[in-house]
């Protein structure tokens, strides 16, 4: 499975960006605008919600779980300062998709009892989308970390997460991930549509 994060550093707006990701196959997108007001995101979300309703596209908010239940989007992806997981499925429901982001194992151990949907696992590279960046895993951190968790028996699904391209998927597939997700690589390319496609055709059936 393949979730596009909005990039606001790339020439393209977001709900554009948006639009052209749906365009090409992609049905998954969390809204990432850390420095947007409320009320910005909330005129993104108005501006895609038809394309997404038509189209059977998820939307999630980064961090802003009150502005998500507000909104009436799908979920939020917490990062490690962001609320704690459990409060904000408390404030959501139990209908909502929550991921968190983790680093080591050791994060994913401290939320493996929560009601959580997915993990995102990174970053895998080094990436500007996110300005304090933890410590960089590469291949083998999220291969280990991915062997841990079989070996623990958490049993959450595994997101690759920061920097990722295309030539990353099948190896990230091979150390264990169930999805990606990605936002310069797509967001920077000359045609945003036709880049999406080729993410979603290295996915494996199903996903």
């Amino acid at each position: 499975m393949l979730q596009y994060i909005t990039n606001t550093d790339c020439p393209t707006p977001v709900a554009d960006q948006i639009h052209s990701v749906i365009d090409g196959g992609c049905r998954w997108i969390q809204i990432r605008m850390k420095e947007a007001t409320d009320e910005e995101i909330g005129q993104v979300v108005e501006a895609v919600r038809k394309h997404c309703e038509d189209t059977g596209t998820f939307l999630l908010l980064d961090d802003r779980v009150e502005l998500a239940k507000e909104l009436n989007v799908g979920g939020v992806h917490l990062g490690k300062e962001d609320m704690p997981c459990s409060r904000a499925r408390t404030i959501l429901g139990p209908a909502a998709v929550i991921g968190v982001t983790a680093n080591t194992i050791g994060d994913i151990e401290a939320v493996r009892y929560m009601d959580i949907d997915y993990i995102g696992i990174g970053p895998y590279s080094a990436t500007t989308t996110k300005k304090r960046l933890a410590p960089i895993l590469g291949l083998e951190g999220i291969k280990g970390i991915c062997a841990e968790m079989e070996t623990k028996e958490i049993n959450i699904p595994r997101v690759a997460v920061g920097g990722i391209k295309l030539e990353d998927i099948e190896p990230l597939l091979r150390a264990g991930v169930n999805g990606f997700a990605v936002s310069g690589a797509i967001a920077f390319a000359s045609d945003i549509a036709g880049e999406t496609r080729k993410f979603i055709e290295r996915m494996p059936v199903g996903e």
